[in-house]
């Protein structure tokens, strides 16, 4: 169970039209709740509970290097 996604999920629609800033807000056509993301790092992303995913999305492309680049990093470090 998402305990922490599910908890902040509930905070985010007293804050927020659907409860998330995006354009899709299927959830309750499809079932389910959105997973509240903590980190990620390469292709992998972390959610709040601890759970561990393959990002296949990479945000539609801008994320095509991958989560916390180093060569990223770095260059947004040096600015």
């Amino acid at each position: 169970m998402r305990t922490k996604s599910a908890e902040l999920f509930a905070k985010a629609l007293r804050l927020m039209p659907g409860g998330v800033n995006s354009p899709v807000r299927a959830f309750r056509a499809v079932g389910g709740d959105p997973v509240f993301i903590a980190s990620g790092k390469g292709s992998r992303i972390t959610d709040v509970d601890g759970a561990s995913y393959i990002d296949y999305v990479g945000s539609w492309g801008p994320l095509i290097v991958g989560h916390c680049h180093p060569e990223v990093m770095d260059a947004l470090e040096k600015t």
